[in-house]
């Protein structure tokens, strides 16, 4: 375990992890740092996940990335823009991180996480919008933290 987040690189695509009669895992793109113990994610407004993460708020957060970053967040996660202002169909949500487990080893380095090539430049235009907006919220999470 370690206190704080890590730095991740911004093109990485994470894992969500949210629960109700048992586990539930999705990609994510572009999940945003903000500060020590706080992510901020984009969530299509007809996710399931969405729905879940407002039922069960515990949620794991997995990333595997470049430069030897491989770690899961654990906590709780609630909307904080809903619809957001960028985008209508996606809502903002910080995730309040209780606990981090560092997941690299002293036998191997991750080298890369999963990549990934566009096929759609509005789709790449409207997630570059919405991090955007996330940073935003996180350097309002990180003033007020």
């Amino acid at each position: 375990m370690t206190d704080v987040l890590p730095e991740w690189p911004s093109r990485t695509i994470a894992v969500l992890a949210t629960t109700d009669d048992g586990p539930h895992a999705i990609p994510v793109s572009a999940p945003v740092r903000a500060g020590d113990r706080s992510i901020l994610i984009s969530l299509r407004r007809d996710r399931g996940s969405l729905r879940r993460l407002r039922e069960q708020p515990r949620v794991a957060l997995l990333v595997l990335a470049e430069g030897d970053t491989a770690f899961t967040a654990r906590g709780r996660a609630r909307v904080v823009e809903e619809p957001m202002a960028v985008d209508p169909d996606y809502v903002a949500v910080a995730m309040d991180v209780d606990e981090v487990a560092d997941h690299r080893q002293p036998e191997f380095v991750v080298t890369g996480g999963v990549g990934r090539d566009w096929r759609d430049d509005g789709a790449r235009e409207a997630l570059g919008r919405r991090v955007r907006a996330l940073a935003e919220h996180a350097a309002r999470l990180d003033v007020a933290g």
